[in-house]
């Protein structure tokens, strides 16, 4: 779909360049005719579906209510691209993020939710009655104190005195537990009188304030929506959390950041732990056990999107946005500024930190070299190894990562490694800088182009992670990953293994497999997992992992990994089972009081049809007796009446 442009000129070009960004872009680009901040002179034709220029979207905004009509979006060209304007424009770049700016949003999914303003303030006395009588006018507030001595008297507050033990849940459905919980009885005095302390009270409530300056209630608490924490030491952070708290009332909407399928999950099987990457990345506890797989909590997700990023098997999707617009923003960037001249670029990935450092490089150094190409997405943990390989092989010869202030570092570091070991000579980074002058400093300069044919991979991450590591390292077969990839085989001591095929039962992914017709273990590499659970489950320990990416189309096929002897019955000669271990076994119980005489161990010999006849047929066989007794009637009873 074209999408139309207007060009400002503010932003510093002009309009032969506004024409010729037209030409490297399939849309069209208009130069204004005057400086859209000034609304008296806008024509009816200074209008289009994005302007390149955010400081006159409310004169259009007001334009397109009263003409009933969508407003046009916006797109800060410079602020954007990182341009200053001190140096050329750089077409190249600017078509890129104009067709960036072209792609279709994915709808948003969203999820509403409602605090009706209960408030739990818990601190030390004379922090806490402050606030608490601040925020009176505006919540339905209740005071939590830890001593019973002069209990303050505020109009509309609810003063309780106890200790706040432990909270679960986020905004409008936090679930609280007290103990040496003590409430005013009603109807007392103006010294009210309070109940017995008792442990285990429970409550709930939309807000928690919590001025304790102690231990935070929640695992990453800044990332918690409805609790908020200040420093009691700190009146300037607690005006801050009264007043954030005073707005949280209302109907919210919360976005749905993931998707999960339980089916995929390799978390357990048969209660044997496997894959627990994402339990052991997410920040805030939003993910826990459920089964055989892992759920989240929607309310407690914050978005970082590590576990979308580190899932093996795409059990736990992205979806704000879906992995898919990601990476075709990528292609697009890279395919479009490389057909305009740019033989090598490189790509900066931030968040709204990053997006903020963008503009201050441009507006106060030298602003981002004309080869580098900012991209902005939700969370930067979203971007893991698969979309960096797809970019990598999309032509981007570096890959800059700027991690913000709340960005998971070591979720990120473990993607990165995963990438650079996959990524052959692309140069792969954590730009983890807090001064916006070095930002520019990052990339190398003169870095050489990319030696590879650029692809555009599509499919599932795992497929895009396969489709771009075979293009980026075209001499190799197989890469040693780090400890705990997900990609890899399996080694099995074939000394120890015997084929009893508990990992096949159990894999989640159907990497292991048998063969109906001999006794035989099959493995595809590709399918691989390495959840480990096949490795926990064998009861000989003949499994081991090995992290490695086979880029052969080996790796798509089974191999036999173990291959035995069939055993023959020795009563109908029907196969079954394995020589070896049928032997092992008879070895073992042959001096087994139960298995005493060669025609019991011989059963063990036998295919399952021929034990149980045996059995039966045998002398001594459980279920035989003797001859049943003749049932008693009522003429036994009287025959032997009468004979007495």
């Amino acid at each position: 779909m074209t999408v139309e442009f207007m060009i400002c000129p503010c932003t510093g070009l002009s309009a032969d360049q506004a024409r010729t960004l037209s030409t490297m872009t399939p849309h069209q680009v208009r130069f204004a005719s005057h400086f859209m901040c000034d609304a008296t002179k806008l024509s009816p034709e200074d209008v289009a579906q994005v302007i390149c220029c955010h400081k006159s979207i409310e004169h259009f905004e007001a334009r397109a209510y009263d003409s009933d009509v969508p407003a046009p979006a916006v797109v800060d060209l410079r602020a954007v691209s990182g341009w200053s304007g001190q140096h050329p424009a750089p077409l190249a770049k600017l078509a890129a993020l104009l067709n960036d700016a072209a792609t279709p949003a994915a709808p948003a999914k969203t999820l509403d939710v409602i605090s009706e303003g209960r408030c739990l303030v818990v601190g030390d006395q004379a922090v806490a009655t402050e606030a608490a009588r601040q925020l009176a006018p505006y919540l339905s507030v209740t005071l939590l104190l830890k001593g019973s001595d002069n209990q303050p008297d505020i109009d509309g507050v609810e003063v309780i005195v106890g200790k706040l033990r432990s909270a679960t849940g986020a905004l409008g459905q936090f679930d609280v537990t007290l103990d040496a919980l003590q409430l005013p009885h009603p109807g007392s005095s103006e010294v009210p009188t309070l109940s017995e302390p008792r442990d285990g009270g429970r409550s709930t409530c939309d807000v928690i304030l919590d001025l304790r300056g102690d231990t935070p209630l929640f695992p990453a608490h800044e990332k918690r929506e409805g609790y908020l924490r200040a420093d009691p030491a700190h009146p300037a952070a607690v005006s801050a959390a009264v007043l954030a708290a005073s707005h949280l009332t209302g109907t919210f909407e919360k976005p749905l950041y993931v998707q999960t399928e339980a089916l995929l999950c390799a978390h357990s099987r048969a209660g044997q732990t496997g894959c627990s990457r994402c339990l052991d990345l997410c920040p805030t506890g939003a993910i826990s056990p459920n089964g055989d797989h892992v759920s989240i909590d929607p309310m407690v997700c914050a978005g970082c999107g590590a576990c979308a990023a580190a899932c093996p098997s795409e059990a736990i999707r992205y979806d704000a946005p879906p992995t898919s617009v990601t990476i075709r923003r990528v292609q697009s960037l890279a395919q479009t500024i490389i057909a305009n001249g740019v033989e090598a670029p490189k790509l900066l990935i931030h968040d709204g930190h990053g997006a903020e450092m963008i503009r201050l490089v441009r507006r106060h150094y030298d602003g981002l070299d004309a080869d580098v190409i900012p991209l902005h997405v939700t969370a930067v943990g979203t971007f893991g190894h698969a979309e960096i390989l797809a970019a990598a092989a999309a032509g981007f010869v570096e890959i800059a990562i700027l991690p913000g202030p709340l960005a998971d570092r070591d979720a990120i570091a473990s993607q990165v490694a995963l990438a650079t070991a996959l990524a052959g000579k692309t140069r792969i980074l954590i730009a983890d800088i807090a001064d916006p002058e070095t930002l520019a400093d990052v990339f190398e300069a003169g870095t050489m182009p990319p030696q590879h044919q650029s692809v555009r991979p599509l499919g599932s991450r795992r497929q895009i992670a396969r489709t771009a590591a075979k293009a980026l390292n075209p001499e190799q077969d197989i890469v040693a990953l780090p400890t705990g990839a997900p990609y890899g085989a399996i080694a099995v001591d074939t000394d120890s293994c015997t084929l009893c095929l508990s990992c096949v039962s159990l894999c989640p992914s159907g990497a292991l497999g048998d063969n109906s017709d001999k006794p035989q273990l099959r493995f595809q590499e590709d399918a691989c997992l390495q959840c480990g659970i096949c490795a926990t489950i064998c009861p000989e320990k003949a499994i081991s992992l090995t992290p490695q990416f086979d880029l052969t189309d080996a790796a798509l096929e089974q191999r036999i990994l173990n291959e035995e002897e069939p055993f023959a019955c020795i009563s109908c000669n029907t196969l079954f089972g394995s020589k070896k271990t049928i032997d092992r076994i008879t070895e073992k119980l042959a001096g087994h009081s139960m298995f005493a005489g060669s025609d019991r161990l011989a059963m063990i010999q036998m295919c399952d049809d021929c034990r149980v006849a045996h059995q039966m047929h045998s002398e001594d066989q459980p279920l035989s007796g003797g001859e049943r007794p003749r049932p008693r009637t009522t003429d036994d009873y009287l025959s032997a009446r009468r004979d007495h």
